[in-house]
C-alpha cells in the first residue's frame, strides 16, 4: 500500500522543484536563527540568496556529530524555546550528548514518514503492533510508536526487556508486526526456543528492523526463525528518527522520503559529490525540519543511492543497504575490515549462530583479529578433530573475504552477552591516536 501517494510517486522534475523550494527556506531559516550556520556560510561567502535550485546545495557547509556537541545544548537550534514540545538525545557516551528538539510540526511530520514505512510493509489499520525499540531519550520507540498510531493500527508499546512476557504476549494479543532491532529478533527467536514456542504459535508477519547494520543473511536467518518477512527501516535521531527510508515489498533498496530529507553520497576523504551507484558516506539535509535543522549532515554511514520508478510505483531515490560505517571500520595491518562483512560469512554456515565478536589487539607493534563465534548446539562437540576442523573451515573463509588472518576462537552455546538494543560486535583494545 503506498500512503501519501503525491509525495512518493512525484515525478523527478517535480520533486526537484519542492526539493529546491525547501532548501532555500531553510537556508533563510537557519541563516538568521543558528549562528554556527550563519558564521559558516558568511566563511565560505554563501548567503540564502545564492541558494535558489536543489543543486545549490553543494554551496553549503556540512555539518558533522562533533558540531552538534560542541553546540551542546541548544547551539544549533532553530526555533524558539517556546516552540519545541520534544527533546531526544544520544547516550553521549562518548562526549556530551547529541540533543535533537522537536516543533509540533516536526512531529507530525515523523508520523507521516513512519507511516509512510509501516504501509509499505503491508500494515494497515487491522494490525497489531509492537514497538520494541527502547522508549525515552532514543529516538526509536516514540518515532515507531507515533507513526503505528497514524496508520490507524494498533499498539503495543511494548519497548526492550522481559522478553518472556513479551513473547506472551505477542502470542495472547495476536501480535502481527514488530520494530525492532535485528539483533532483538533473534535474542527473541533465541528465547521462543527455551519457551518452547514456534512459529506456528504466534502470528507475526512483518518485521521493521534498524537502528543497526545487519545483512541479508541475518534478514533470512529472523525470516526463518521468526516466520516473518523482514524490512529494512532506516533512521538516525540527529535527522529525525526512524522513518527517514524503508524497504517495500519489491525490498530492492530503502526509499527516501526525500521530500524531507535530501540525501547525497560523498567521498568521505575528499568531500567530492559522488553519482548515483557509487558507494560512499550518505549526507543528509532536513528540508522541512524547524526544531533542528541541519545541513549536509555526515552520517557516516556507506551506502550508494539509485534512481528509477521501482516496480512498487515510488518515485522516489532509494538507498542501496548500508555497508558499514566509516567510522565504525577497523583498519587492521592497512585491510579496511567492517563486522558485516564477518557477520555475512559466520550466517552463511549452519555451524554457527549469528553471536559474535571482533576482538583487537596490538602485540609488537603488529595488530591482530581474535573472531569469536557461538557453536550452534547441534555442532557442539568434545570431538577435537571435529572443532578444530570446524575452526579452520571458518578462518580460511574469512581469509579469502576480508584478505586478512584472523584468530577464530569457537565458543560455547549462550556464551556471548546478548544484546536487547543494538548489537554490540567489536572490541578494539589498540591504543590508536
Amino acid at each position: 500500500m503506498i500512503w501519501n501517494s503525491n509525495k512518493e510517486c512525484m515525478s523527478r522534475d517535480e520533486m526537484s522543484s519542492l526539493q529546491g523550494k525547501r532548501l532555500h527556506k531553510l537556508v533563510e531559516l537557519v541563516y538568521h536563527n543558528v549562528p554556527f550556520y550563519r558564521n559558516k556560510m558568511q566563511a565560505m561567502d554563501v548567503y540564502p540568496d545564492d541558494i535558489r535550485t536543489i543543486e545549490d546545495i553543494v554551496k553549503l557547509p556540512f555539518t558533522t556529530k562533533q558540531d552538534l556537541r560542541d553546540n551542546y545544548p541548544y547551539g544549533l537550534q532553530a526555533a524558539s524555546q517556546s516552540e519545541i514540545v520534544r527533546v531526544h538525545a544520544s547516550s553521549g557516551t562518548t562526549g556530551n550528548p547529541t540533543i535533537v528538539s522537536y516543533t509540533r510540526k516536526d512531529l507530525s511530520v515523523w508520523s507521516e514518514v513512519m507511516a509512510r514505512s509501516l504501509a509499505a510493509y503491508g500494515i494497515t489499520r487491522k494490525d497489531t503492533f509492537s514497538v520494541s525499540y527502547g522508549y525515552g531519550l532514543f529516538t526509536g520507540g516514540l518515532g515507531a510508536h507515533y507513526g503505528v498510531e497514524n496508520l490507524g493500527a494498533t499498539v503495543i508499546p511494548a519497548s526492550t526487556g522481559n522478553t518472556e512476557k513479551h513473547l506472551r504476549l505477542i502470542r495472547d494479543l495476536h501480535i502481527t508486526g514488530i520494530a525492532c532491532t535485528p539483533s532483538y529478533a533473534l535474542y527473541l527467536a533465541e528465547t521462543m526456543d527455551k519457551m518452547g514456542l514456534t512459529k506456528e504459535d504466534i502470528d507475526l508477519r512483518v518485521g521493521a528492523f534498524g537502528a543497526e547494520p545487519w545483512t541479508e543473511n541475518m534478514r533470512r536467518e529472523i525470516e526463518e526463525r521468526l516466520g516473518i518477512k523482514g524490512y529494512n527501516l532506516y533512521g538516525l535521531s540527529e535527522i529525525m528518527g526512524p522513518g527517514v527510508s524503508y524497504e517495500c515489498q519489491e525490498q530492492h533498496g530503502s526509499h527516501v522520503n526525500e521530500d524531507h530529507f535530501y540525501p547525497e553520497i560523498i567521498n568521505p576523504d575528499t568531500l567530492e559529490l559522488l553519482p548515483n551507484g557509487r558507494q560512499g558516506e550518505l549526507v543528509f539535509t532536513t528540508l522541512t525540519k524547524e526544531g533542528m535543522p541541519l545541513l549536509r549532515y555526515r552520517t557516516r554511514d556507506l551506502c550508494s543511492l539509485m534512481e528509477g520508478k521501482c516496480a512498487c510505483g515510488r518515485t522516489n531515490v532509494r538507498m542501496g543497504r548500508i555497508m558499514g560505517r566509516s567510522d565504525d571500520m577497523l583498519i587492521i595491518r592497512g585491510i579496511n575490515v567492517f563486522p558485516s562483512q564477518v557477520e555475512s560469512v559466520i550466517l552463511e554456515m549452519p555451524e554457527f549462530e549469528p553471536h559474535y565478536m571482533l576482538v583487537v589487539n596490538r602485540v609488537n607493534n603488529l595488530d591482530t583479529l581474535q573472531v569469536q563465534v557461538e557453536v550452534r548446539q547441534d555442532y557442539f562437540s568434545d570431538d577435537i578433530g571435529r572443532m578444530l576442523a570446524m575452526k579452520k573451515m571458518l578462518t580460511d573463509k574469512l581469509k579469502s573475504v576480508l584478505s586478512i588472518s584472523a584468530d577464530v576462537k569457537l565458543m560455547e552455546p549462550n556464551s556471548i552477552a546478548r544484546s536487547q538494543g543494538k548489537g554490540k560486535h567489536v572490541t578494539d583494545n589498540r591504543k590508536l591516536n
